[in-house]
C-alpha cells in the first residue's frame, strides 16, 4: 500500500491554482476517463482554449466566475505515492474554507504569479501555514511565460519571499518556476527554462520525508458520540495520533476517568476480531465497564496524558467580519470539544504584512497575534508542537468560524497533565460506611450540607462564614468553617495562585467540604472561588447538598474595606493574579442565594442564609435555626 500524503495548495486570486492542480490530475494519468473529454467539450463550445482548471471545478457557477469558491479534495497518485490535494481559495472571502481546508495537510504549495510578484496574501498565506504547523512548503511561481521565462524575476521573487519566509521563522522547501498551462517543471521540464537545475513539482513531492508518518506518537482520540447497540455501550471516534489495542488500559480527559478496551468494534460483523487500530482510523470501541464518557473528550493512554488547563498561551489568526475584542466573549472548538473562552491578554500583533506590534484590546482582521486564552471550564490538549492534531482549534463568534490557531504552553509550562489526578493503583477501592445517611439524620437533626461561600476579598466571606458557624452551633447545628487562609496555611500550602493552581485549590476544598457533607455535617467554605468551571465542578461532586452563596459587593466598596491592604499591593503591581484587579472574577448566574454585602448587614446576610436552610428542611427541626 503506497503512503497516502495530503497536499494543501493556497495563493492569491488567479495566480493559477485549479491550473496547477488539474495539470496534476492530467500528468500523473489520475482523471476519470470521460473527464478530459468533458472540459474540452465544454471550452469548444466557449470559444476557450483549453483550460486545466475545470478538470478540477466542480460548479457551473464557478467555471462561469473563473474562480474557486469552495475547498475541493482531489486525489493523484505518482509511482511512489497516493496524494489527496486539498485546493483552496484565495479571495479574502474564503480564506475561513482555506483554514479548514489546510487543517489536515502535510504538505503546502504556495502560488505567486511571476507576472504579479508578492502580494499581501500571499504573506497572509504563509503565515496561515506556519501558524497550522504545516513545516514542508514549496512555493510554486507560476506563469513564468508571462516575464518571457525569466530568470532575473525568478530569483527577485524568491529572494523576496525568503526573506519574508525569515521573518516567521518558515522554512522553504523549494522555489519551482513553472508554467501550469503549458505543464513545465509540473512532471517535466521544458528548454525555455534550461537555467533551473532543481526537481519538478511532483519529484519535489514525491522526495518529501515525512517524520510524523513513521514517529511512534502518544494515542489520542477525539471521542465524537456514544452508541447503545445491542447492549453495547459503544464510543466512536477518530484516531488522531498513537495506535490502540483491545485488552489497553485508556483515560479519558477532562474527567479523568479510566477504563479498559474490551473490544474494537467491526461493521458489518466479522468472526476474525480486531484486536488493534492506528492513525488514521475511525473506530468504534466497547469497554469492560461501563464509564460517564461524553462527546468531547480526548481518549488516550493513562501513561501519556494530555494538558488540562483553562488557560494557555496561543497564536492565532482572525478572519471575522467584526475585530477579535479582549475579554469579550467567544466560543473555543477543539476537536470534539466546544467551550466558552475569551481572550484574557493581547501578547503581541502580527500584521499581514508581518510587522510586529505590541498587544491592545483587539485583533484586526487577517492580522495574527500571540495570546493568553481563558476557558470557562478546563479542556484537554496538547502542546502544538508536540501533537498539532490536538493542540490547533478555532474560535467561533456568532456561530461563524472566524478564527484559529494552535496552542502553547509558553507562559505556563508547567500545567498539570490530566492523567495526575487518576488513582494508579488497581489496590485502592472506596469503603462504604455501615452509618446510613438517614441514621445521621436522625441523630443530628439535620441534614448535611455545603454552604459555598463566594464573592471578592473584601465581600465579607469570612466574617458572614464565621457568624454563621456560632449561629449554627449555638442551637445544635453540627457545623464547621473551611476558611481560605486556613486551608493554605496547611492542606494547600504547596499551592500558588496561577490559574492552574486556583483550580487545584477548589478541588482539594470541595473533596474536603464533601467529605464533611456526608459525615453530616453543614459545612461552610470562605472562598473566593473565581472561576465558574471550578464552582460548577463542585456542584457536579457534590451534588443536592451543594448550596452557592454569592456575597455581591461591587469592587469599590471592596477595595474601601480593604484591612489587609490586599488592593493596594495588587494597584502597585506587589501582587500578581489578584482578582479583580489582574486577574477575572467570573459572577455566579444562578446561585441558590445572592447577598448584597454592600446594602446588607452581616445579621440580615447570616438570617437570609438560615432562611433558606429552613425552606429546604435541611435543618430538620426548625426550632433549632429560630
Amino acid at each position: 500500500m503506497k503512503e497516502l500524503i495530503n497536499i494543501v495548495i493556497v495563493g492569491h486570486v488567479d495566480h493559477g491554482k485549479s491550473t496547477l492542480v488539474g495539470r496534476l490530475l492530467y500528468d500523473t494519468n489520475s482523471l476519470p476517463t470521460d473527464k478530459y473529454e468533458k472540459v474540452k467539450r465544454i471550452c469548444r463550445e466557449q470559444g476557450k482554449a483549453f483550460e486545466y482548471a475545470f478538470l478540477l471545478d466542480a460548479f457551473e457557477e464557478e467555471q462561469k466566475q473563473g474562480i474557486t469558491i469552495d475547498v475541493a479534495r482531489i486525489r493523484f497518485s505518482t509511482k511512489r505515492r497516493d496524494y489527496v490535494i486539498i485546493d483552496t481559495p484565495g479571495h479574502k472571502e474564503f480564506l475561513k474554507n482555506m483554514f479548514s481546508g489546510a487543517s489536515s495537510a502535510d504538505i503546502g504549495i504556495l502560488l505567486i504569479d511571476a507576472a504579479e510578484g508578492v502580494q499581501e496574501q500571499s504573506k497572509q498565506h504563509a503565515y496561515l501555514l506556519h501558524l497550522l504547523g504545516i513545516e514542508h512548503i514549496i512555493v510554486v511561481i507560476n506563469k513564468m511565460d508571462l516575464v518571457e521565462h525569466s530568470r532575473k524575476v525568478f530569483t527577485q521573487i524568491k529572494r523576496e519571499y525568503a526573506a519574508y519566509a525569515k521573518t516567521l521563522s518558515l522554512t522553504i522547501k523549494a522555489f519551482v518556476p513553472v508554467v501550469a498551462q503549458s505543464g513545465c517543471n509540473i512532471f517535466k521540464r521544458h528548454k525555455k527554462m534550461q537555467w533551473y537545475k532543481g526537481h519538478t513539482v511532483c519529484e519535489l513531492l514525491d522526495a518529501v520525508y515525512l517524520k510524523k508518518h513513521i514517529e511512534k506518537r502518544p494515542l489520542r482520540i477525539f471521542v465524537q458520540d456514544i452508541y447503545k447497540f445491542d447492549q453495547k455501550r459503544i464510543i466512536a471516534g477518530r484516531i488522531e495520533s498513537g495506535e490502540i489495542h483491545v485488552g489497553d488500559e485508556i483515560l479519558f480527559s477532562p474527567g479523568n476517568r479510566v477504563g479498559r478496551v474490551k473490544s474494537i468494534e467491526v461493521w458489518p460483523s466479522s468472526k476474525k476480531k480486531k484486536i488493534s487500530a492506528h492513525n488514521g482510523e475511525s473506530i468504534a470501541l466497547t469497554l469492560e465497564s461501563q464509564l460517564f464518557v461524553e462527546r468531547g473528550q480526548i481518549l488516550s493512554h493513562a501513561e501519556h496524558p494530555p494538558y488540562l488547563a483553562n488557560e494557555f498561551e496561543a497564536t492565532m489568526f482572525w478572519l471575522g467580519n467584526e475585530p477579535l475584542q479582549r475579554m469579550q466573549g467567544y466560543h473555543l472548538r477543539l476537536g470534539t470539544q466546544d467551550v466558552e473562552c475569551r481572550i484574557e491578554k493581547i501578547k503581541t500583533i502580527i500584521s499581514a504584512g508581518g510587522d510586529y506590534s505590541s498587544g491592545g484590546e483587539h485583533i484586526n482582521r487577517y492580522d495574527a497575534a500571540e495570546i493568553i486564552i481563558k476557558t470557562k471550564k478546563p479542556i484537554a490538549f496538547d502542546d502544538f508542537s508536540t501533537i498539532q492534531e490536538t493542540g490547533r482549534f478555532v474560535i467561533i463568534d456568532h456561530h461563524v468560524v472566524s478564527g484559529g490557531g494552535r496552542a502553547l504552553l509558553g507562559a505556563y509550562p508547567n500545567l498539570r497533565e490530566s492523567g495526575n489526578d487518576v488513582i494508579k493503583s488497581k489496590n485502592i477501592s472506596w469503603h462504604f460506611s455501615k452509618v446510613t445517611n438517614e441514621e445521621r439524620q436522625l441523630r443530628y437533626k439535620h441534614k448535611g450540607a455545603v454552604i459555598w461561600l463566594t464573592g471578592l476579598s473584601g465581600s465579607g466571606k469570612s466574617t458572614i462564614a464565621t457568624e454563621l458557624e456560632k449561629k449554627l452551633f449555638n442551637k445544635g447545628i453540627h457545623v464547621f468553617v473551611l476558611d481560605g487562609d486556613n486551608i493554605r496555611h496547611g492542606l494547600n500550602a504547596n499551592l500558588g495562585f496561577s490559574p492552574d493552581d486556583r483550580a487545584e485549590n477548589i478541588r482539594r476544598i470541595g473533596e474536603v467540604a464533601k467529605l464533611f457533607a456526608e459525615a453530616g455535617f453543614i459545612v461552610i467554605t470562605a472562598f473566593i472561588s473565581p472561576y465558574t468551571s471550578g464552582r460548577d465542578m463542585m456542584r457536579k461532586r457534590v451534588g443536592e447538598k451543594f448550596i452557592e452563596v454569592y456575597l455581591n459587593c461591587p469592587l469599590s466598596v471592596c477595595e474601601k474595606r480593604d484591612s489587609k491592604g490586599l488592593y493596594k499591593k495588587a494597584r502597585a503591581g506587589e501582587l500578581q493574579e489578584f482578582t479583580g484587579i489582574s486577574a477575572p472574577y467570573e459572577s455566579p448566574q444562578h446561585p441558590e442565594i445572592l447577598i448584597r454585602t454592600d446594602t446588607m448587614s452581616i445579621e440580615k446576610s447570616v438570617q437570609r442564609i438560615v432562611a433558606y436552610l429552613k425552606k429546604k428542611s435541611i435543618a430538620m427541626q426548625h426550632t433549632a435555626v429560630d
